[in-house]
């Protein structure tokens, strides 16, 4: 007891230190430097104390950390964390419980669905409803539609091979990758993800989709799914739910909601109104670790029908025989071990609150909104439209500077954020074009903090420029070097 007392605290300690002292988001380090050090450990000689091995562990990853805490770190779906859910953290990995089977978790198992339950009311769910957690959006996406395929398989007439083949799921541009992902490892055909047109704002057009179910309908196609999205990556954008869902609903086909980053709203004390619409999904990707400030990973599916889970149930006699008279939690999910994360969610709603943790993303939604307005304020900036959650796009583009050599430009200068460790910001490409992207996830951010960074950008850029020949992309300074 002493010795597991010594290695907890000694950890402890030493992660204090270090948040304490930190002053950039990243070190700056190379990644040959990296490289160089980890290759140099000898993993068959073991040091002789935890206590170096731990030194060891700060001098590898600490000290060369990405860290989301950090106020300029501006770049990707990374929150800080709460640290009720750091306490869980602690707790259920000291535990160890597995919660796919109830005698491996007991009251695991019950916060755990008494979370989905709680998760599925907030949705505007009713009894009806279940779900469970998962690894995170991209597996909570390729869940909703293995259960969408399942449920449309069962009302065809064909052979399952046969109608395979003629299932379709349907997009837009602006929707996570995974979703691509997930038709392919759910068998269907190489063309089976219709894209279907946004509107000026980046939004899935609901006419749009109105036709292309016509026109998959009389292909002798099966429209298996709709997927809309409650905040796009790139533009944060939240697709027309009520509209959406009037669509599939009068076709019977399946809407999946893609929330793993507007799933925060559902909290909101002053935006949850733009949800309004989800309430008709058939099933919703939750990702807690986003906008709800949970540490990695902690995600869930949450369905409409809890019948329709049942599709995927498989039984073993050594598990979770059928027929148990207790909730075995693996009877719906695609893992089997899986970690404990509701305790973090439970942790933190215990503590700080729904209504807290709501206004912790309205913070970040306003900061975006101070930040756009500050940019458009600003001759040297281009900026890609008002945010409707907490992420900015824009481009560093002085007086003069041609739009080709913008788009050249501009990877460049991430590129040299990233190696001074000062600040962390994204990059995208949106109609051909590169933008550099704030994602706002840290409720500590400040407005003043993010005219640093726009600073910091303004000078890098000014710097690359006044070292290369805009007219030639080759000549550009190499931010590593």
């Amino acid at each position: 007891m002493d010795s597991y007392r010594a290695c907890v605290d000694q950890t402890t300690a030493l992660l204090a230190e270090r948040v304490r002292s930190l002053q950039r988001p990243y070190s700056g380090a190379s990644l040959a430097q990296l490289q160089a050090m980890v290759d140099q450990i000898d993993l068959d000689h073991p040091l002789p104390e935890p206590a170096d091995a731990l030194q060891e562990v700060a001098r590898l990853y600490l000290d060369h950390a990405v860290w989301f805490h950090e106020p300029t770190y501006l770049a990707h779906l990374n929150c800080p964390v709460a640290i009720p859910a750091l306490s869980a953290e602690a707790l259920l990995a000291a535990v160890n419980s597995s919660v796919d089977t109830y005698d491996q978790s007991t009251t695991g198992t019950l916060i755990e669905q008494r979370i989905i339950d709680w998760t599925a009311s907030r949705l505007g769910f009713g009894p009806a409803a279940d779900g469970i957690f998962t690894s995170g959006g991209t597996q909570s996406n390729l869940h909703g539609l293995l259960l969408a395929r399942e449920q449309c398989l069962a009302g065809l007439p064909g052979d399952r091979h046969t109608e395979l083949a003629r299932l379709r799921v349907l997009a837009t541009d602006q929707s996570h990758f995974s979703v691509g992902k997930a038709a392919a490892l759910l068998g269907l055909s190489d063309n089976a993800v219709v894209t279907v047109a946004t509107d000026p704002l980046g939004r899935l057009d609901p006419a749009a989709l109105g036709g292309r179910l016509k026109e998959l309908r009389a292909a002798g196609l099966v429209p298996m799914a709709v997927v809309a999205t409650a905040g796009t990556t790139d533009l944060g954008r939240i697709d027309p739910l009520p509209d959406v869902a009037d669509h599939c609903r009068a076709q019977s086909v399946w809407l999946h909601v893609d929330a793993a980053y507007g799933c925060g709203l559902l909290v909101s004390p002053r935006r949850r109104r733009l949800l309004d619409g989800i309430e008709q999904a058939d099933s919703v990707t939750i990702d807690f670790h986003k906008s709800f400030f949970q540490p990695v990973s902690a995600s869930a599916i949450v369905v409409r029908d809890r019948l329709t889970m049942r599709r995927i149930s498989v039984h073993a006699d050594y598990l979770n025989p059928r027929g148990a008279p207790v909730p075995n939690q693996v009877d719906k999910s695609l893992q089997t071990t899986r970690r404990f994360d509701a305790l973090k969610v439970w942790m933190t709603l215990r503590t700080l609150g729904a209504d807290q943790l709501g206004e912790m993303f309205d913070r970040v939604i306003d900061l975006a909104d101070d930040s756009y307005r500050l940019l458009l304020r600003d001759a040297d900036f281009e900026v890609a439209g008002a945010p409707t959650l907490s992420t900015v796009l824009f481009r560093y583009r002085p007086p003069g500077l041609a739009a080709d050599d913008c788009d050249r430009l501009l990877p460049q200068l991430r590129d040299r954020l990233f190696a001074d460790g000062s600040a962390i910001v994204a990059g995208t490409t949106v109609a051909g074009r590169y933008w550099l992207k704030f994602t706002l996830l840290n409720p500590d951010t400040q407005l003043d903090q993010v005219r640093q960074v726009l600073e910091l950008i303004r000078d890098t850029g000014r710097a690359l420029l006044a070292h290369s020949d805009t007219a030639t992309p080759e000549v550009y300074v190499d931010a590593h070097a």
